[in-house]
């Protein structure tokens, strides 16, 4: 399934209501359980904790991409949180994180998870487009945003 294909407005969160990196977290999976996207809450932040203690995924430019594998999970999933005021979360470059995008996926499906990762990365290269989703309203506009509607 494409990255695209994923967001729904159930899987968006502006703004997040976490003032750092662990909240971020736990944040980021309690929204793919309120979307029924997940059942094991703790089997997935346990995952996505893991794999965030062995490096930091706060990339650059406010994007963060918080991502791990378990059998929790039977195929790809996102949820996406949205800080305007932004969180330190070790970014790469010193900066507070406002884009977070957390990935999911099985330990036997590395080609959705790349593709995704991908898709992201691509959006990214926009400062506008990334502006734009840092300044939306609501859920809905993120998914307008990103599907381009």
């Amino acid at each position: 399934m494409a990255f695209i294909e994923l967001v729904t407005e159930k899987i968006v969160k502006t703004p997040l209501v976490s003032k750092d990196k662990p909240d971020v977290l736990r944040e980021l999976v309690q929204i793919l359980k309120d979307a029924g996207q997940i059942e094991d809450y703790e089997a997935v932040l346990k995952a996505v904790q893991e794999r965030e203690g062995k490096m930091s995924t706060g990339l650059q430019d406010g994007i963060a991409v918080p991502h791990g594998k378990t059998d929790a999970v039977s195929g790809l999933t996102l949820a996406i949180g949205i800080s305007p005021a932004g969180i330190d979360y070790d970014a790469l470059d010193g900066e507070p994180s406002k884009l977070f995008f957390l990935l999911v996926a099985p330990p036997d499906q590395s080609g959705p998870h790349v593709m995704a990762l991908s898709d992201i990365a691509k959006l990214a290269r926009s400062k506008a487009f990334c502006r734009a989703l840092v300044h939306a309203e609501s859920a809905q506009e993120v998914v307008e945003l990103i599907r381009g509607d």
